[in-house]
């Protein structure tokens, strides 16, 4: 019996999908449930499994854009499953043959020798040709016959168009469909939204003393760490309660105010950017946020990261200080209206009651969309931000750091 394998919805709205890449080969004999191919979507890249047991053959290409329902391999399940090695063993013994008969090829004539690119330079010439890193090719003697002199070598001055050594490869690749989706989003954000920054300094003093004196007791209460993730997000959603215009977003001439905080968080995945979404983060713990931002993390590393777990949020979270960013104008993660963007933490000296103290410092970043958060709103909103984190014990955890923690 030949099973038509079709490519299944990967979520609501998406109807293609990209063949990024087949895990088997065409002619390969299958196990049910065994991943045969990833694939693209606008949103995520997600594993293809068989369907049944037996030989299949492969009717897409990598690379090929293929419409949701449509078929894109076969299974022969009435197939035995072979025994021993798996054949197709002659192509690979080919191969060399192939490597042998290019080691044959003829070698190329020796070009002429009155031509002046082949005129040896003189050794003086040769030892200046050398300091400048100049090619003998790359001159037009003056000598006899076309040789370079010392004085040629001392006239020569590397052309800025010339190659002088190195590598000049170059590759040319497709872009994943989820890759060229964050690219159009990225531009669509840019051109469509009144886009703006406000800027915002955070002295960590506090969140780094808490970190130090609790992070082994609520490592080992729940086996996670204690991050300056669920610092920032308890910092967010109190700000965006304060301020819920931008917990809000434009959908044509409407305003969508939301009465819950769904962060997206943004993390790096091997198949690029990703955007996670912490849902009603508004309700939980320090614990809550650090086991669900780990478990995302966990599945965008891994490239189990579903349409529906980037579906949705209402505010977005980038932290760029994890590889070294000091400061950034986020861009929107459309149709939201704002984006934090947190950067590396540098001890730097700052004035504290009138004396010049080191404290470990963050430049945050807010961009919003002007069209619907003014300037009075993004400015507080920051600023609410900010004495979130500059006093987390009294305004992020109630004065009670160990309840908050759980510990």
């Amino acid at each position: 019996m030949i099973l038509e394998m079709k490519v299944p919805s990967p979520g609501e709205s998406i109807k293609e999908v990209e063949i990024a890449t087949w895990l088997v080969k065409d002619g390969d004999y299958v196990e049910k449930d065994q991943a045969i191919a990833e694939v693209d979507s606008d949103k995520a890249t997600l594993e293809l499994p068989a369907e049944a047991s037996g030989i299949i053959t492969l009717k897409a290409e990598e690379g090929d854009a293929v419409a949701v329902g449509a078929v894109v391999c076969l299974i022969d399940t009435s197939a035995a499953k072979p025994s021993g090695d798996a054949p197709k063993t002659e192509a690979k013994v080919e191969a060399p043959k192939a490597e042998e008969k290019k080691t044959e090829a003829p070698k190329a004539a020796p070009v002429a020798e009155n031509t002046y690119a082949t005129q040896a330079p003189s050794p003086a010439a040769r030892k200046i040709l050398d300091e400048k890193n100049i090619q003998p090719s790359d001159i037009v003697g003056t000598g006899k016959g076309g040789r370079i002199t010392k004085d040629d070598a001392v006239n020569a001055t590397p052309s800025m168009g010339t190659p002088t050594g190195g590598s000049r490869g170059s590759e040319r690749t497709k872009l994943s469909m989820l890759r060229r989706k964050v690219a159009e989003r990225l531009v669509s954000a840019k051109n469509e939204t009144a886009m703006l920054t406000t800027f915002n300094e955070v002295n960590l003093t506090n969140v780094n003393k808490l970190r130090t004196e609790f992070k082994d007791a609520f490592k080992d209460k729940h086996g996670l760490g204690l991050g300056f993730m669920s610092f920032f997000t308890k910092a967010v959603t109190r700000a965006l309660q304060l301020y819920p215009d931008v917990n809000s977003m434009i959908d044509g001439e409407h305003k969508i105010a939301y009465d819950f905080c769904d962060i997206s968080v943004a993390v790096s995945g091997p198949k690029g950017l990703m955007v996670p979404v912490v849902r009603n983060a508004e309700t939980l713990s320090f614990r809550g946020i650090e086991s669900e931002i780990k478990r995302l993390a966990i599945r965008a590393r891994d490239g189990q990261i579903t349409v529906d777990d980037m579906t949705g949020g209402t505010f977005t979270i980038s932290n760029g200080g994890v590889f070294g960013s000091m400061l950034s104008t986020p861009i929107i993660n459309p149709p939201q209206s704002g984006i934090l963007g947190m950067h590396n933490i540098i001890e730097r000296p700052i004035a504290v009651n009138g004396q010049v103290v080191i404290a470990p410092m963050m430049y945050v970043a807010l961009s919003y969309d002007h069209r619907i958060i003014d300037g009075r709103e993004s400015v507080g909103f920051l600023v609410a931000v900010k004495e979130g984190l500059e006093n987390p014990i009294e305004l992020l955890m109630d004065n009670n750091p160990k309840k908050a923690l759980e510990l």
